[in-house]
């Protein structure tokens, strides 16, 4: 965050919609680093696991689903300082915050799909998983973490959207924040979770049965 603040924040000086720059920042990073260690525990849980796979019998996607535990947890640590820092800062706090466990789910769905899809892919192809470094910073720039949608061309926002971590960092930012939420990149930000749930789920079930034999 105080990198984030320092450099595109004073430096390049990006908007923040009228929100504090670190307050914008905090609230961008909280789902954004819940998805990219979602998607780094999910990608390794499967290999890191042999022993398991190899001696019991059980649905392989338990691996991954309970993976995201860890995750779960920073979240809600993270979601503390972030409380510290709206009462610092003296913004009030609206019953918009009870819809941060629907927005998040939407980040969990599209995660799960995503780590999944990684974690089947890793056990065929241990190299596979270097991938992940490079994965989420590209992700990065393209979600709207440092910077709001407002900064994107109109022409080119419906192609933001479709990636479902623009809805969900946007949502957690108006739950916060108290500001409206844009429904229409919500669901769209839906969509392509279940999307990328039904392709990364369908994709592990479709090899887990060869998991023992590779592990």
């Amino acid at each position: 965050m105080l990198i984030f603040s320092v450099v595109f924040g004073r430096l390049l000086k990006l908007p923040s919609d009228g929100v504090a720059y670190p307050l914008f920042a905090f609230a961008g990073l909280l789902p954004w680093l819940f998805f990219a260690s979602s998607i780094n525990a999910c990608g390794t849980s499967v290999i890191n696991t042999p022993n398991l796979i190899t001696k019991v019998y059980f649905p392989r996607i338990v691996i991954p689903v309970a993976a995201m535990g860890a995750p779960i947890l920073d979240f809600l640590v993270s979601s503390t300082l972030m409380l510290v820092l709206v009462l610092a800062y003296g913004v009030t706090l609206t019953v918009h915050l009870l819809a941060i466990p629907l927005v998040m789910t939407i980040g969990a769905i599209a995660a799960l799909g995503v780590g999944s899809f990684i974690a089947a892919m890793a056990v065929s192809y241990r190299d596979f998983r270097h991938v992940l470094p490079f994965l989420t910073s590209s992700w990065l720039f393209l979600t709207p973490v440092i910077y709001p949608p407002t900064f994107v061309p109109e022409a080119w926002r419906p192609l933001l959207y479709l990636n479902p971590m623009a809805g969900v960092v946007g949502g957690m930012r108006s739950a916060w924040f108290g500001t409206p939420f844009d429904t229409g990149a919500l669901a769209v930000s839906l969509v392509s979770a279940i999307l990328l749930f039904v392709a990364g789920v369908s994709y592990f079930r479709s090899v887990e049965r060869r998991f023992a034999d590779l592990v």
